[in-house]
Order: structure tokens, then C-alpha cells, then sequence
């Protein structure tokens, strides 16, 4: 296998059948509003287990750099996120997935996704299908992605709207485990896969291929709509 195509995940961890493919993890927690890092522990939620197996299912040659975010009750801050995508720098991932949302816009998570962009990194994160946006998925230049059930898993849909640039499948083997975090890993699976195929292709390059590709334009009409 080889192991120049890191992924970086913001996550809730790993699966122990998962560890031969993390090459690095830590796990970024608070206490007493202090930033702590440590070991990773358990992945008690799956959440994270699930986002890694759908983009491995897309891109098999790639490995992880996973940074453990989420406390057991599936609580994070932008502390621990902007902490853990400077973390991820420091380990040359080319992308990083970010199945995961806050409410508030602080500088420190702008700072650290602008950074990440500004080294040739492309981060993807969940944004979801309808209603007020999340961070980082609303800042610029961050592929804002959902899901969509139209999508088999090896479909994404190009969709340009005012919630989400792209959406990908929703399903997983993962019980309990859909929506724009599912979407949003499976979009950066094929993404890593294309990256196996066009190791040198730019961000400009890639987000052409995802246009050119996509099995859907536009948004998912329901019926009544």
C-alpha cells in the first residue's frame, strides 16, 4: 500500500479494525475551558469510524491522521477543531474532512481552515440540507457539502446552492449513522480517490472533476415541493 495520500479526519476517532490504516491520532479535549491533548481513546459515538469507512470504501490506497475531537456525548468547540486542523498540518495531509459543525463563527477555526487552504490543503466540511448555516462549512473557500439521497455510492451531485456547493450518499453500514456527515465523507472519498488517480491536480482542477462527473445538478426536488 502506498502511504503518501494522508487524509486528515476531525472526528470521533477510529474503529480498532481501522488502526492499520491511521498513521497518526490525538485526541484534543477541554478541560476547565483549558485545550488538553492526549492519546485517542475509544471511538464511543462510531460517528468517526463511519466517516473513515466511507471514504476508505472510495479510496482504498489512502491512509488517515485522525484528530479526536468529540467528548462521549458527541459535543465539540472550535477550539478543539481549529487545534486539531493545525495539528493535521503538521502531519502533510492533502485533504481534510470535517463531518461536523458549529453554530458560532470564531477567528481562531476561520484562521486554521484559511491556513489549511493557504498550504494546498482542501478541506471539505458538512453543511446541512436545509436550514442556518454551520461553521467551518460557511466559510469561503471550504467545499460546503451535504447529503443526497439520490446518490448511489459511487455518485455525488453537483448542486450550487445557497446551502451546499456538492452531496453525496447518505447510506452507510454504519448503524445510526447518515445525513451531511455520511455525504460529506463520501464526497471526500471520491475526492482522495481522484487525488490516487491525479496526484499533482490543483483545487481548481478537482472541483472541475466533481462538477464534470456528478450524476445530479441541482438540488433534490421532493414531492409537494
Amino acid at each position: 500500500m502506498r502511504h503518501d495520500l494522508r487524509i486528515g479526519v476531525v472526528d470521533s476517532g477510529y474503529s480498532p479494525a481501522q488502526r492499520q490504516k491511521v498513521v497518526a491520532g490525538r485526541r484534543f479535549s477541554l478541560l476547565d475551558d483549558q485545550l488538553l491533548q492526549s492519546d485517542v481513546q475509544a471511538d464511543h459515538l462510531g460517528h468517526g469510524s463511519a466517516v473513515i469507512e466511507a471514504i476508505a470504501q472510495r479510496a482504498p490506497e489512502a491512509v488517515f491522521c485522525v484528530a479526536q475531537v468529540f467528548d462521549q456525548r458527541g459535543v465539540t468547540s472550535a477550539l478543539q477543531i481549529a487545534a486539531a486542523i493545525d495539528w493535521l498540518l503538521t502531519h502533510n495531509v492533502r485533504l481534510i474532512n470535517l463531518s461536523l459543525g458549529v453554530r458560532q463563527d470564531r477567528s481562531l477555526l476561520r484562521e486554521a481552515c484559511a491556513l489549511a487552504v493557504a498550504r494546498g490543503v482542501l478541506v471539505c466540511a458538512a453543511s446541512p440540507a436545509q436550514g442556518e448555516g454551520v461553521f467551518p462549512a460557511s466559510y469561503a473557500q471550504v467545499l460546503r457539502v451535504t447529503g443526497d439521497a439520490r446518490c448511489a455510492e459511487d455518485q455525488w451531485s453537483w448542486l450550487n446552492t445557497e446551502q451546499a456547493d456538492f452531496a453525496a450518499c447518505v447510506r452507510s453500514s454504519s448503524a445510526g449513522q447518515s445525513g451531511a456527515s455520511l455525504g460529506c465523507a463520501a464526497l471526500s472519498g471520491h475526492l482522495a480517490g481522484q487525488m490516487t488517480v491525479q496526484p499533482h491536480a490543483s483545487h481548481e482542477q478537482l472541483i472541475q472533476w466533481l462538477k464534470t462527473h456528478a450524476h445530479f445538478h441541482g438540488r433534490e426536488r421532493r414531492s409537494g415541493s
